[in-house]
């Protein structure tokens, strides 16, 4: 991408310039973690993964990972839990992402709704949890193929010390075989690889500048369109942000700014937008840069959803400002309340006493597909395919 080559959107908004070819620019990405398991159900892990703390342990009321409850008719497999019945009398049982049928329901359900990539999330592979998440990749990669999704490798630096030369072998003996599958999201004829936690300024990821801008550098010197998962206030280096990162966020390709935790109501979104967003975009057209935010469907647990209002001041404020893609924070993540997969749509589909707020918390029925409807039509308002407003074109029911 050039810097400054815009389509105007009226007189308020900017546009990328987007090629049939582009996967990235002028497009929906999803983050998938595909992190959840269940002991006996072949993955290595061999744990309640992600579902419970106590992971040798089913989840239950006392040993519960989640904070919203997966809608799981439409897996073949389920598994059985510790938690009491749902309110509607059916057994509270959940999905493995090592079942390929899972995953496959999941990029059919990115299908249906017209989002264009994933993301797969890719942490340290070298403890524990590598073998299996080198098969989730393999997993993932069979489900975009066969739905026509796109994918590409997040490696989120979190806890991984020695990170500087594993990432580096890490590419080179697994991840970049991947690339050959003609699923494997390309922008600008490159490779799409994500890196997320360079400059955040926290004991989880301490990195000092030199061995970030190695890293970045190393991708693209083998030829990789390298996308920076950024502090939230990278533009000014303060806040969330290590000072002294500026030449390494200037050498990423595109910048995706994380956005959880920031916000969580449609004034705190227009807050974002004037003080750190549209800033933001100025700073990336300069140095011809891709610019990539968050969009996120809310914490339901925390009742910040407003039946989609949330989100859709998002992506009505995300497209003004003239973002060239929209990351969307995230698919499955059942854990933090934020997943746009289909989940349990009312109280009859929670476990009994389990204090899970349903989709409908706020008293506006939604549908359990609610969430995924809003990210396709904030693509196609992305895509200049319908009009922006400010007033959000989904309903939560049809």
């Amino acid at each position: 991408m050039v810097a400054g080559c815009r389509i105007a959107y009226g007189t308020a908004s900017s546009a990328p310039q987007v090629s049939a070819s582009d996967d990235v620019v002028g497009r929906i990405t999803v983050g998938y973690q595909g992190w959840f398991a269940r002991i006996g159900d072949g993955a290595p892990i061999n744990a309640w993964w992600h579902w419970a703390p106590d992971s040798q342990k089913a989840p239950s009321p006392t040993n519960k990972g989640i904070k919203s409850w997966p809608d799981v008719r439409e897996c073949s497999r389920t598994y059985p839990t510790d938690f009491p019945n749902l309110n509607g009398v059916e057994k509270a049982a959940l999905f493995s992402s090592y079942d390929q049928q899972a995953v496959d329901t999941h990029f059919a359900w990115m299908r249906d709704n017209n989002i264009d990539a994933a993301t797969v999330q890719r942490f340290n592979p070298y403890g524990s949890e590598g073998p299996t998440r080198a098969v989730m990749a393999q997993k993932v990669r069979q489900a975009a193929e066969a739905t026509g999704r796109k994918f590409y490798i997040m490696y989120d630096a979190s806890d991984w010390t020695s990170m500087q030369s594993q990432i580096k072998d890490d590419w080179t003996s697994k991840m970049k075989a991947h690339t050959a599958s003609g699923a494997y999201a390309l922008q600008n004829g490159k490779p799409v690889v994500c890196i997320w936690g360079f400059g955040f300024n926290d004991n989880q990821r301490p990195f000092a500048p030199a061995p970030c801008l190695d890293i970045i550098n190393w991708f693209k010197n083998q030829g990789c369109y390298v996308i920076g998962g950024t502090p939230t206030h990278w533009c000014k280096g303060e806040g969330d942000s290590r000072p002294g990162f500026s030449d390494v966020y200037h050498a990423f390709d595109m910048i995706s700014p994380w956005m959880v935790g920031r916000i969580g109501s449609t004034a705190q979104s227009d807050e974002f937008f004037a003080n750190v967003n549209t800033p933001d975009q100025p700073d990336c057209d300069a140095h011809g840069i891709d610019y990539q935010p968050c969009v996120m469907p809310g914490d339901l647990q925390e009742r910040h959803r407003a039946h989609s209002d949330f989100m859709w001041r998002q992506f009505y404020n995300m497209v003004r400002v003239g973002a060239q893609g929209i990351h969307i924070s995230m698919f499955d993540e059942y854990n933090e309340g934020n997943q746009i997969a289909k989940s349990a749509e009312s109280s009859a589909q929670v476990p009994a006493g389990s204090g899970i707020w349903a989709l409908g918390e706020d008293g506006t029925s939604c549908s359990f597909d609610y969430y995924l409807q809003p990210t396709g039509d904030g693509g196609r308002v992305l895509k200049r395919q319908i009009a922006l407003t400010a007033t959000r074109p989904t309903r939560p029911r049809v």
